[in-house]
């Protein structure tokens, strides 16, 4: 599949950030601008997210074989990954399988482990926002808000908007199919061993990553330390801003 992407910068070091679930490479646009003063940066949208294609499949192993295309139609190798939640497991997965192609990788907020599925109240305030009806967001945020209270996580969520023709609003995700994939997005991933050098970063007041899980991580991810953004939840790009960048800059810099 052939992956909707911005480019940001004129040189420097390939950095390629793949967003999470239910989100998109605009997410990511302030940091990346900030970061394509050092990196040549790619924004990547996931399949059934963004402005990449809508497909009725969904999974890892189809997330890293698009990835996959994406670095071979830009002749991209020895590049530095930075995933955020399923697009950090897709990160996890595509340098377990491709690991030729990886100089380091940032894994933000998100474990190889399994997840049991929390996203019930998220999936149904997004059904609940009628498709083609509303012409503002804050008509949708009306209706969101009476399933998910928090203020940031609605913004986020709001941000899959987009017009149709008639100039009415409507999810450029794919949520039909997403919906019916969300337990796979929760699953273990199948992994060995992944050598190459990684850093977790996991927001202090997020559970994806506890301190109990430092040890299985240190067993697949030999190269691999952990690192905790003070206050942050589990959008940590977006919570603790100048700390990621500081961080980025840091570990890829090196």
């Amino acid at each position: 599949m052939k992956l909707n992407y911005k480019v940001k910068g004129e040189s420097g070091e390939p950095l390629v950030i793949i967003h999470g679930l239910f989100g998109s490479l605009d997410n990511w646009q302030t940091l990346a601008n900030k970061l394509s003063e050092t990196f040549m940066v790619y924004l990547v949208d996931l399949r059934n997210h963004g402005k990449s294609p809508h497909s009725e499949d969904h999974s890892y192993d189809l997330m890293a074989e698009d990835l996959k295309e994406f670095f071979e139609d830009n002749f991209l190798n020895d590049v530095n990954l930075i995933g955020h939640s399923m697009g950090g497991k897709t990160a996890l997965l595509f340098s377990d399988k491709y690991p030729q192609y990886i100089a380091k990788l940032m894994v933000v907020d998100i474990g190889v482990k399994g997840y049991p599925p929390h996203h019930s109240e998220i999936l149904k305030g997004l059904n609940a926002i009628p498709q083609g009806e509303f012409s503002s967001r804050s008509q949708a945020d009306e209706v969101l808000v009476n399933y998910v209270p928090d203020f940031s996580t609605r913004q986020f969520l709001l941000k899959n908007l987009t017009r149709d023709e008639h100039k009415k609003l409507v999810w450029k995700m794919n949520l039909p199919v997403l919906e019916r994939y969300i337990s796979e997005m929760g699953a273990e991933l199948p992994i060995d061993s992944i050598e190459i050098e990684t850093i977790f970063v996991r927001g202090e007041v997020s559970n994806y990553i506890l301190e109990s899980d430092y040890s299985s991580l240190k067993l697949l991810l030999p190269n691999s330390s952990v690192i905790t953004a003070k206050n942050a939840g589990h959008w940590v790009h977006a919570e603790a801003p100048q700390f990621f960048y500081e961080e980025v800059l840091e570990f890829f810099g090196e």
